[in-house]
């Protein structure tokens, strides 16, 4: 397998693993939020915050397993 496209796999693996750190990270935000017994308003606002956070973390993921992706086509 060629260098580069080794490193390519690698890069995708790890933010495919940092993007699942975000996921877990959302969903942990979201039941310390639900824990704490907010009010509707306070409740809506966390959940908000923790979404943009979800969002992002798959996209990333997302972007990690396409390039793992390219990367073993290309390899």
């Amino acid at each position: 397998m060629p260098a580069g496209m080794e490193i390519l796999i690698y890069i995708g693996v790890a933010l495919s693993v940092i993007g699942l750190v975000g996921l877990v990270m959302s969903a942990v935000r979201v039941m310390r939020a639900k824990k704490a017994g907010l009010d509707d308003d306070a409740l809506r606002d966390a959940v908000r915050r923790a979404m943009v956070l979800n969002f992002g973390a798959l996209m990333l993921s997302a972007f990690g397993l396409i390039l793992v992706i390219v990367g073993v086509i290309l390899a």
